[in-house]
């Protein structure tokens, strides 16, 4: 890794088919070209699951994860993220847990844990959805939680 960067492992989560795209699965191989064409290095991508969705939505999700490397700080990443999101349609007011064209949230980052008005990581539900640990585990297996010391290998395994 350069001086200067960071690595995030990030979780990609589409339930909704976005025009000119394609359907959940699109969504997420596109959302990951988008973000190497900004400044975003690439380093590792899951397989892409499906998964049930939580709360009101009634739509099957596609979830994956990246390993990415960025000069970006967690606060500026998460801006890009947003950005990103914001391309794609998602709307930020209305229902938690609703349908969504695209969620990508920071799960973990090489300089161990932040904690900000906007933004903590590691993720502080990531532990507990296996959505999101088995596609993290694809990507950095080796990689430890900051808060339990335990491998995202070791997470998942305890994932419900």
């Amino acid at each position: 890794m350069e001086a200067g960067s960071h690595e995030y492992v990030i979780a990609l989560g589409s339930n909704m088919r976005v025009p000119r795209v394609g359907g959940p699965r699109r969504v997420l191989a596109t959302a990951i070209d988008v973000m190497a064409g900004e400044d975003v290095g690439v380093l590792a991508v899951s397989r892409i699951r499906s998964s049930l969705p939580l709360g009101p939505s009634h739509r099957r999700y596609a979830n994956a994860a990246a390993r990415v490397e960025t000069p970006l700080t967690p606060p500026l990443f998460l801006d890009l993220l947003q950005d990103i999101e914001t391309r794609f349609g998602r709307q930020r007011r209305g229902a938690r847990w609703r349908s969504r064209p695209l969620d990508l949230d920071i799960i973990l980052w090489s300089g161990g844990a932040w904690l900000s008005c906007e933004l903590t990581i590691p993720h502080p539900l990531f532990r507990s959805r296996d959505f999101v640990t088995r596609p993290a585990r694809e990507v950095a297996p080796h990689w430890r939680d900051p808060v339990t010391g335990l491998t995202l290998r070791q997470i998942a395994a305890r994932a419900p």
